[in-house]
C-alpha cells in the first residue's frame, strides 16, 4: 500500500472501519476481477465520517486478497493550506464548498493511473507548517486507487464509489478525538460542516456501495 497522508494527520483504524472494508471488498473485487485493469474507488461521506480510515482498511483487505494499491487523500488536493483555508472560509463562509479543492488535478491524476503511468507528482499539505509541497508518487504494480474525502463522489475517473452514510451530527465525538486543535469545534466549525452537510448529502444518489451507520454495506439500487 502507498501514498503518504497529510503531514500532521493521524489515523487509527478500528473494528468497525474493518467491518465496513470487509463489506466493500466483499462487493468491489470481483469488479475489479472482472475489469482486468487498473481500478479506482473513491470512499466520500461527511468530516468525520470515517473516510480515511475506512481507506486504509479497504486497501489492507484489497492487498490480502492479491490486489496493491494507493491511497490518494483530497485535503492534499486543497487550493490553500489547511490554516489558510480556514482564515479563507471565516473572511468569506461561501469559500466553502468544492472550490476549496483542484478536483480537476485529482481528477487527472487518477486518469493517469488508469492510463498506466510509472509516477505522479502530487501535492502533498504539511498541516503544522501550514504549506503545500509536492511528492512523487510511485505507482508501481499498483493495481487499485482509493481515493477518499468528502467531494470524491465528483470525480470522473472512477469505477466504484463509496459513500458512508453518516452526517456531521452523528461524527461529532469522531472529530472530537481526531481533531488537531480546540478551533476545529468552535461555532464557526459548525456553519461549515451545515454548508457542507447540503452539498455532500446529496451525493449519496451517486455511489454504487453505502456504508450504513451500522458499518454494513449495501449496493444501491439503479448505481450505475
Amino acid at each position: 500500500m502507498r501514498g503518504a497522508l497529510m503531514r500532521g494527520d493521524s489515523i487509527v483504524v478500528e473494528e468497525h472501519h474493518v467491518k465496513a472494508a470487509a463489506g466493500i471488498v466483499e462487493l468491489v473485487l470481483p469488479e475489479i476481477e472482472r475489469h482486468g485493469a487498473r481500478y479506482t474507488v473513491t470512499i466520500a461521506g461527511e468530516s468525520g465520517s470515517g473516510k480515511s480510515e475506512t481507506a486504509t482498511a479497504l486497501a489492507e483487505a484489497l492487498e490480502a486478497a492479491g490486489k496493491s494499491c494507493l491511497i490518494f487523500q483530497q485535503d492534499d488536493y486543497f487550493v490553500y493550506p489547511p490554516k489558510t483555508n480556514d482564515r479563507t472560509r471565516r473572511a468569506d463562509i461561501d469559500w466553502v464548498g468544492p472550490q476549496e479543492v483542484h478536483l480537476d488535478l485529482l481528477d487527472a491524476h487518477l486518469h493517469a493511473f488508469r492510463e498506466g503511468v510509472s509516477v505522479i507528482e502530487k501535492p502533498l499539505v504539511i498541516y503544522e507548517e501550514d504549506t503545500i509541497t509536492s511528492e512523487r508518487l510511485d505507482v508501481g504494480d499498483a493495481e487499485v486507487a482509493i481515493v477518499e474525502g468528502t467531494y470524491t463522489t465528483m470525480l470522473s475517473n472512477i469505477d466504484t464509489r463509496v459513500f458512508i452514510d453518516r452526517n456531521y451530527e452523528d461524527t461529532r465525538a469522531h472529530r472530537d478525538k481526531r481533531r488537531r486543535n480546540e478551533a476545529e469545534l468552535d461555532p464557526f466549525i459548525d456553519k461549515v460542516l451545515a454548508i457542507e452537510h447540503e452539498i455532500i448529502s446529496a451525493h449519496k444518489a451517486l455511489a454504487q456501495l453505502v456504508v450504513n451507520e451500522d458499518y454494513s454495506v449495501k449496493r444501491q439500487l439503479g448505481s450505475d
